[in-house]
Protein backbone atom coordinates (compact mmCIF):
# COMPACT_ATOMS: atom_id res chain seq x y z
CA UNK A 1 0.00 0.00 0.00
CA UNK A 2 1.14 3.54 -0.36
CA UNK A 3 2.09 5.12 2.58
CA UNK A 4 4.69 7.87 3.10
CA UNK A 5 6.21 9.55 6.25
CA UNK A 6 6.60 13.20 5.61
CA UNK A 7 7.79 13.55 10.05
CA UNK A 8 7.30 12.35 13.47
CA UNK A 9 3.83 13.61 13.14
CA UNK A 10 2.28 13.74 9.60
CA UNK A 11 1.91 10.53 7.43
CA UNK A 12 0.01 10.05 3.90
CA UNK A 13 -1.48 7.10 3.06
CA UNK A 14 -3.23 6.30 -0.42
CA UNK A 15 -7.27 6.31 0.41
CA UNK A 16 -8.74 2.96 0.88
CA UNK A 17 -12.48 1.68 2.18
CA UNK A 18 -10.92 0.65 5.63
CA UNK A 19 -10.58 4.51 6.39
CA UNK A 20 -14.10 4.82 5.25
CA UNK A 21 -16.00 5.35 9.35
CA UNK A 22 -12.98 8.20 10.55
CA UNK A 23 -12.75 9.68 7.46
CA UNK A 24 -16.78 10.01 7.91
CA UNK A 25 -16.73 11.20 11.13
CA UNK A 26 -14.27 13.68 10.57
CA UNK A 27 -16.20 15.06 7.73
CA UNK A 28 -19.70 14.90 9.94
CA UNK A 29 -18.02 16.90 12.79
CA UNK A 30 -16.48 19.71 10.69
CA UNK A 31 -20.20 19.59 8.00
CA UNK A 32 -20.67 23.14 9.00
CA UNK A 33 -17.21 24.38 8.55
CA UNK A 34 -16.31 22.62 5.48
CA UNK A 35 -19.72 23.42 3.75
CA UNK A 36 -19.00 27.08 3.51
CA UNK A 37 -16.48 26.03 0.34
CA UNK A 38 -16.89 22.43 -0.93
CA UNK A 39 -20.23 21.63 -2.53
CA UNK A 40 -20.38 18.08 -1.75
CA UNK A 41 -21.21 17.31 1.60
CA UNK A 42 -24.80 16.67 1.66
CA UNK A 43 -24.09 13.47 -0.69
CA UNK A 44 -21.96 12.38 2.14
CA UNK A 45 -24.86 11.38 4.86
CA UNK A 46 -23.42 8.07 5.92
CA UNK A 47 -19.94 6.00 6.46
CA UNK A 48 -21.54 4.39 3.57
CA UNK A 49 -21.54 7.23 0.90
CA UNK A 50 -17.65 7.75 2.28
CA UNK A 51 -16.68 4.06 1.46
CA UNK A 52 -18.15 4.12 -1.62
CA UNK A 53 -16.65 7.59 -2.40
CA UNK A 54 -13.05 5.65 -1.71
CA UNK A 55 -13.76 2.47 -3.44
CA UNK A 56 -14.63 4.89 -6.21
CA UNK A 57 -11.19 6.76 -6.36
CA UNK A 58 -9.14 3.04 -5.87
CA UNK A 59 -9.60 2.22 -10.07
CA UNK A 60 -9.24 6.06 -11.02
CA UNK A 61 -5.74 6.01 -9.12
CA UNK A 62 -4.55 2.26 -10.63
CA UNK A 63 -5.28 3.91 -14.29
CA UNK A 64 -3.09 6.95 -13.43
CA UNK A 65 -6.34 9.59 -13.80
CA UNK A 66 -6.40 10.76 -10.21
CA UNK A 67 -4.52 10.00 -6.54
CA UNK A 68 -6.92 10.17 -3.34
CA UNK A 69 -4.91 9.99 -0.05
CA UNK A 70 -5.65 10.11 3.20
CA UNK A 71 -3.65 12.84 5.63
CA UNK A 72 -2.25 10.97 9.23
CA UNK A 73 -1.93 13.59 12.15
CA UNK A 74 -0.76 11.59 15.07
CA UNK A 75 -1.60 8.32 14.00
CA UNK A 76 -5.90 9.88 13.47
CA UNK A 77 -7.18 11.24 9.98
CA UNK A 78 -6.75 14.85 9.84
CA UNK A 79 -8.17 15.37 6.69
CA UNK A 80 -6.70 14.80 2.76
CA UNK A 81 -5.25 15.81 -0.17
CA UNK A 82 -4.54 14.55 -3.71
CA UNK A 83 -4.99 15.23 -7.77
CA UNK A 84 -8.51 14.84 -8.38
CA UNK A 85 -7.45 14.64 -11.78
CA UNK A 86 -4.32 14.29 -13.42
CA UNK A 87 -4.32 14.86 -17.12
CA UNK A 88 -1.84 12.74 -18.66
CA UNK A 89 -1.69 14.50 -21.89
CA UNK A 90 -0.98 17.69 -20.86
CA UNK A 91 1.17 16.47 -17.70
CA UNK A 92 -0.86 19.10 -15.15
CA UNK A 93 -2.35 17.40 -11.49
CA UNK A 94 -5.06 19.49 -10.35
CA UNK A 95 -4.67 19.15 -6.51
CA UNK A 96 -7.87 19.09 -4.14
CA UNK A 97 -7.73 19.53 -0.18
CA UNK A 98 -9.21 19.96 3.08
CA UNK A 99 -8.29 19.45 6.68
CA UNK A 100 -11.03 19.30 9.97
CA UNK A 101 -11.08 22.09 11.68
CA UNK A 102 -9.09 21.16 14.49
CA UNK A 103 -6.11 20.40 12.53
CA UNK A 104 -5.79 23.61 10.90
CA UNK A 105 -2.67 26.06 11.67
CA UNK A 106 -0.26 23.26 12.03
CA UNK A 107 1.30 23.34 8.89
CA UNK A 108 0.00 19.35 7.88
CA UNK A 109 -1.63 20.57 4.99
CA UNK A 110 1.53 22.35 3.74
CA UNK A 111 4.05 19.82 4.06
CA UNK A 112 1.41 17.69 2.70
CA UNK A 113 1.01 19.40 -0.52
CA UNK A 114 5.09 19.85 -0.97
CA UNK A 115 5.27 15.64 -0.14
CA UNK A 116 1.93 15.78 -3.10
CA UNK A 117 4.03 17.84 -5.33
CA UNK A 118 7.19 15.79 -5.33
CA UNK A 119 4.78 12.50 -6.23
CA UNK A 120 3.45 14.43 -9.32
CA UNK A 121 6.98 15.23 -10.39
CA UNK A 122 8.39 11.83 -9.73
CA UNK A 123 5.59 9.45 -10.08
CA UNK A 124 3.39 11.38 -12.83
CA UNK A 125 5.72 12.97 -14.78
CA UNK A 126 3.94 16.18 -13.87
CA UNK A 127 4.66 19.94 -15.91
CA UNK A 128 2.73 21.58 -13.69
CA UNK A 129 0.46 21.67 -10.84
CA UNK A 130 -2.33 23.66 -10.56
CA UNK A 131 -4.68 24.58 -7.51
CA UNK A 132 -8.02 26.63 -7.30
CA UNK A 133 -9.30 28.28 -4.52
CA UNK A 134 -12.15 29.91 -3.46
CA UNK A 135 -10.90 33.90 -3.70
CA UNK A 136 -12.42 34.12 -0.49
CA UNK A 137 -10.56 31.38 1.54
CA UNK A 138 -7.63 32.53 2.98
CA UNK A 139 -6.31 29.44 4.35
CA UNK A 140 -6.57 27.73 1.48
CA UNK A 141 -5.28 30.35 -0.60
CA UNK A 142 -2.23 30.55 1.96
CA UNK A 143 -1.21 26.42 1.11
CA UNK A 144 0.19 27.57 -2.61
CA UNK A 145 1.11 31.41 -1.78
CA UNK A 146 3.49 29.46 0.53
CA UNK A 147 4.64 26.90 -1.72
CA UNK A 148 5.45 30.29 -4.01
CA UNK A 149 2.83 28.95 -6.33
CA UNK A 150 1.71 31.49 -9.33
CA UNK A 151 -0.94 33.38 -8.71
CA UNK A 152 -2.42 33.67 -12.18
CA UNK A 153 -5.76 34.96 -11.77
CA UNK A 154 -9.08 34.49 -10.90
CA UNK A 155 -12.09 32.85 -12.76
CA UNK A 156 -15.51 34.26 -11.86
CA UNK A 157 -18.40 32.06 -10.67
CA UNK A 158 -16.23 28.84 -10.99
CA UNK A 159 -17.69 26.53 -8.33
CA UNK A 160 -21.53 27.13 -7.09
CA UNK A 161 -21.49 26.44 -3.20
CA UNK A 162 -24.85 25.77 -1.87
CA UNK A 163 -26.85 28.33 -4.10
CA UNK A 164 -23.69 30.74 -3.87
CA UNK A 165 -21.42 31.33 -6.78
CA UNK A 166 -17.60 31.58 -6.01
CA UNK A 167 -14.86 32.91 -7.72
CA UNK A 168 -11.59 30.85 -7.84
CA UNK A 169 -8.08 32.27 -7.32
CA UNK A 170 -6.21 29.81 -9.92
CA UNK A 171 -2.31 29.19 -8.99
CA UNK A 172 -0.08 27.02 -10.71
CA UNK A 173 3.48 25.47 -10.25
CA UNK A 174 5.71 24.64 -13.02
CA UNK A 175 8.32 21.67 -12.78
CA UNK A 176 10.49 24.13 -13.72
CA UNK A 177 10.27 26.79 -11.14
CA UNK A 178 9.81 24.46 -8.47
CA UNK A 179 12.00 24.72 -4.98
Amino acid sequence: MFFREIDRDVKLSLSIPQYAEELFELTDKNRDFLKQWLPWLDNVQEVADTREFLKSQLPRFQKGQALHITILYRDRIAGVVGFNQIDSINNIGYVGYWLGEEYNGRGIMTKSVKELIEIGYSYYSLNRIDIRCAVENSRSRAIPERLEFKNEGIIRNAEKVYGKYLDHVVYGLLKKDSF
